[in-house]
């Protein structure tokens, strides 16, 4: 084992659990004041549940064993049989242990991404169980097969250098499901729905960014090279597709915004995550360039087109920026970066990795829509799905926390 990967290691890992943080800000700014504290406490409950989830059963069913290629077993339950000196089976320069505290920041930010899309309706105490149930059904599963020894992804050649399946697409596309069977908030269509803190806004977004390249450089799993190249990677397309998103806006409406730039710079994450380390520097400007108005037409299409509330983009951002981000691995990875790639992109001649990949895309699609289904209809037999009428007026902050961000500002939500 080695120390210096070791610290490197731990500090990408305390940077990771950093973002589910600054995804409570990013989200808790865009809802309305009256529902500021429940969006925030939807993060804040799932950084807790994710820890004791992934520790009891959560590490093994990912990477212990392999049944099928889809899941694991309980070998590792509540880590037994594991050294605080031992090396394990997927890193030989970091302590076992490292690696279990890596992946378990993965496990806690990716449910928190569905919570986006359904602020302002949706009980406190359904979420609790659909996000415990989602955790064991899809993102175990997926983690398995993407990362895990034996994965069904990993063995067809199918490549996530850091989660655009695991983390983005599958989150995303369950987020749209559920906002889906949840259905639209009062007077959708008669609402112009503001961010109320744009602060809070940039400040989750700068969080995010800070932690995301220990999210994509520490998926080298060592300080090397590959891990210098993921950080490139990644800051190149967050800051490509900030400007793009700027771009977007001035064509629009004529000036630019700080909620688009934060937006932007988030999709351009999204974007790189699965390629970080597989795509050549030059690429990153192309996948973050173009990923700001692919996300900007979908968000449309579903808000204005479909009327579908997914109230803030999980699917608009995080499901179709892990889809593009997916298909830009398979036409410009390259072997000669990342020997986890057994073939190089479509743009350079060979079809096999993009084949891959959209069969990883599809599988994943597959697996959250099953997934979330099973999900909502365990919880159904446990709770309602949606606060009352009454409640949603007056606000999830005071009718399921009993609290408010704002005081002085009782009476004026509508």
């Amino acid at each position: 084992m080695n120390t210096g990967d070791t610290g490197f290691m731990l500090i990408c890992t305390a940077l990771v659990f950093f973002m589910t943080p600054g995804l409570a800000f990013f989200y808790g700014g865009m809802v309305r004041r009256k529902n500021v504290v429940n969006t925030m406490m939807a993060c804040t409950f799932i950084m807790g549940l994710s820890v004791v989830m992934w520790i009891l059963f959560g590490y093994s069913l990912s990477f212990g064993g392999n049944h099928g290629g889809i899941i694991g077993d309980l070998r590792w339950f509540a880590l037994n049989g594991i050294s605080m000196n031992e090396a394990g089976p997927y890193a030989d320069n970091i302590p076992h242990f490292v690696y279990i505290a890596f992946q378990m920041m993965f496990a806690m930010i990716t449910p928190a991404l569905i919570t986006g899309s359904l602020v302002g309706r949706v009980k406190f105490k359904a979420l609790f169980f659909f996000i415990m149930f989602w955790s064991v059904l899809v993102y175990y599963p997926m983690a398995h097969m993407v990362w895990g020894q034996g994965g069904f992804l990993a063995e067809i050649g199918s490549v996530d250098f850091a989660g655009g399946n695991v983390v983005h697409i599958s989150s995303g596309v369950s987020a749209l499901i559920f906002a889906i069977i949840l259905g639209r908030r009062k007077g959708y269509e008669n609402t112009a729905y503001r961010v109320h803190n744009i602060p809070f806004v940039a400040l989750g977004a700068f969080i995010l960014w800070f932690g995301w390249f220990g999210f994509n450089a520490g998926s080298a799993l060592g300080a090397n090279g590959l891990a210098a190249h993921a950080f490139l990677t990644s800051a190149i397309a967050s800051a490509s597709a900030m400007m793009s998103w700027m771009l977007i806006d001035v064509i629009k409406d004529g000036k630019p915004t700080l909620v688009g730039a934060s937006t932007g710079l988030v999709v351009g994450l999204v974007a790189i995550t699965p390629g970080a380390g597989f795509v050549p520097i030059w690429s990153a400007f192309i996948i973050g360039a173009l990923v700001s108005p692919i996300c900007c037409g979908m968000i449309t299409l579903l808000k204005k087109k479909l009327k579908i509330d997914d109230a803030l983009d999980a699917f608009g951002c995080h499901g179709i920026g892990g889809v593009w981000g997916g298909i830009a691995t398979g036409l410009f990875g390259k072997s000669s970066i990342n020997s986890v790639a057994r073939w190089d992109g479509l743009f350079f001649g060979d079809y096999h990795l993009f084949v891959a990949q959209l069969i990883g895309i599809v599988v994943t699609i597959a697996v959250a829509v099953v997934g979330t289904f099973i999900c909502l209809g365990l919880v159904r037999l446990i709770t309602p799905l949606r606060v009352s009428d009454k409640e949603e007026k007056i606000g999830l902050d005071l009718a399921e926390q009993g609290e408010s961000a704002y005081p002085t500002f009782n009476g004026l939500d509508s």
